[in-house]
């Protein structure tokens, strides 16, 4: 039945930017509930088994949450955080169904009982109707897969989202990731093999890597099957690993350019079906050491359009 059959209005578009030319996560939730859907981001005060001891310490060499975490010192209630986001989004969007993006972290390490209490903390707000939980897959174990598979089969939306950044072990222990390919291979495919829709974070620019990395961890991640795709550009951020490496002249960041031909490459080399939730990333100018560009979010997406529009 079409719009006008019903008398309503079609669904505005979302993210003109980049929409008419890839698969967007704004556009895919439009497309099933017929209205804007957003992630609401929370930090649910959570820590990473790269932090704490257990896998290691100190954290990714390129790791400061605050560089993309709201909250990230003190974190209010996640009821509160909901609150404060859907304000915000509801004046600038319009948007009144929100997913609740648990964010800061690895959002599954913890005890099952603990996990199924914030979860279903946002879930019991009338307006949010779903979850993607951001984690890593060495912190995925099938009790956490059966609890989201349930809230999958419950009829909310459910995403996993999981940080890999890139198939090449040396390159994940060159950043002190904690874990490999091995783990992320087994846990997409349980996740997958539950229904579970996984969305993998790639990052571009990692020290030792070229485009040929990229188009391989790409590659492999396609392989492995995947619903959904983050692409960031690595940047350098204060109080890290790499800062120190940027300053002492031993990692150069991506220009602009390159890191535009790059993402347009991959998400043409990418299947129409695979939704990308992001393409770029930006962090807090407080923080943010390099590259200055960065900062400007609408600069790169304009550009990353402009580029697949120049080759189709």
């Amino acid at each position: 039945m079409n719009d006008a059959a019903t008398g309503s209005s079609p669904p505005r578009a979302v993210n003109p930017v980049l929409s008419d030319v890839v698969h967007t996560f704004g556009q895919a939730m439009l497309q099933r509930y017929g209205e804007r859907v957003h992630k609401l981001a929370i930090n649910a005060r959570f820590t990473c088994p790269n932090r704490d001891g257990s896998r290691g310490t100190g954290g990714c060499s390129f790791c400061n949450n605050a560089s993309f975490s709201p909250n990230a010192k003190h974190p209010p209630p996640i009821r509160e955080q909901i609150e404060a986001g859907r304000r915000i989004l509801r004046r600038r969007t319009g948007a009144r169904k929100f997913i609740a993006y648990f964010q800061a972290y690895s959002n599954t390490y913890a005890e099952l009982a603990v996990l199924r209490q914030l979860y279903e903390q946002a879930l019991q707000e009338p307006d949010v109707i779903g979850l993607s939980v951001g984690t890593r897959p060495d912190c995925v174990d099938t009790d956490v897969l059966d609890l989201l598979a349930d809230y999958r089969a419950q009829g909310y939306e459910v995403w996993l989202e999981l940080g890999l950044q890139s198939a090449f072990d040396d390159t994940l222990q060159r950043v002190n990731r904690g874990h490999g390919l091995a783990e992320y291979r087994a846990t997409v495919t349980a996740a997958r093999a539950r229904g579970l829709q996984v969305c993998t974070h790639l990052i571009l620019g990692l020290p030792g890597e070229s485009e040929a990395h990229w188009r391989t961890s790409l590659d492999t991640v396609l392989d492995l099957g995947v619903d959904g795709l983050k692409l960031h550009p690595l940047h350098v951020v204060r109080h890290t690993l790499l800062a120190h490496q940027w300053r002492r002249g031993d990692y150069r960041p991506l220009s602009q350019a390159e890191y535009v031909n790059a993402a347009a490459s991959l998400i043409q080399r990418t299947p129409s079906d695979v939704v990308f939730h992001r393409v770029t990333a930006t962090a807090a100018a407080d923080i943010l050491l390099a590259p200055t560009w960065c900062a400007r979010k609408w600069t790169v997406l304009n550009a990353i359009r402009r580029q697949l529009t120049a080759v189709v």
